[in-house]
């Protein structure tokens, strides 16, 4: 049998838990993409730090609707500071849900999927704003290998507004023979 005391510290310890452990509050994503305009080239203007880019440079990211509705994925960079050595993944993509087109399951290792979600998508598919919910990682793509100072900042600006730290920002070069 619990006692007064050991009651009252389990709910304590119960309210701390549901009451002061705050989630994080939902990202959102487009609510319409073609798949066929996403396919090409995308240019990694900035990320946040993961393990998998660190030490690259010039990445791009490639993409190519498949016949069955899933997306090859490619993405490439160059190792730095050498230039010459490129390191590149092959996976694919794929729209689970239809009623949430913008937020896709990305695998480059077998069974496993991981989030990538469609924060912010240019009408003319000339730059993006990727994410996932827990907000470790983010990019922000372009078709070029520049993007518009305004632009960038009005995308900084929609991740730092749904949670992400921007200020860890990487702006990655794009200046390599790609």
């Amino acid at each position: 049998m619990i006692t007064s005391r050991k009651s009252i510290q389990i709910m304590a310890i119960l309210s701390l838990i549901l009451f002061g452990c705050k989630a994080p509050k939902e990202l959102p994503t487009v609510s319409e993409i073609n798949l066929q305009k996403y396919s090409g080239t995308w240019y990694e203007i900035a990320r946040l730090p993961n393990r998998f880019e660190k030490g690259l440079e010039c990445i791009t990211a490639n993409y190519t609707l498949k016949v069955d509705g899933t997306i090859q994925v490619i993405n490439k960079g160059y190792e730095i500071p050498d230039k010459q050595k490129i390191k590149s993944a092959e996976g694919k993509a794929k729209v689970p849900d239809q009623n949430y087109p913008g937020r896709l399951k990305v695998s480059f290792f077998g069974p496993f999927y991981g989030n990538y979600y469609i924060i912010e998508l240019d009408d003319n598919y000339q730059y993006v704003l990727v994410g996932e919910p827990g907000r470790k990682y983010l990019w922000i793509l372009s078709r070029t290998k520049q993007l518009d100072a305004g632009i960038y900042d009005r995308l900084t600006d929609i991740a730092q507004s749904n949670g992400f730290d921007t200020t860890k920002l990487i702006k990655v070069q794009q200046d390599c023979n790609n």
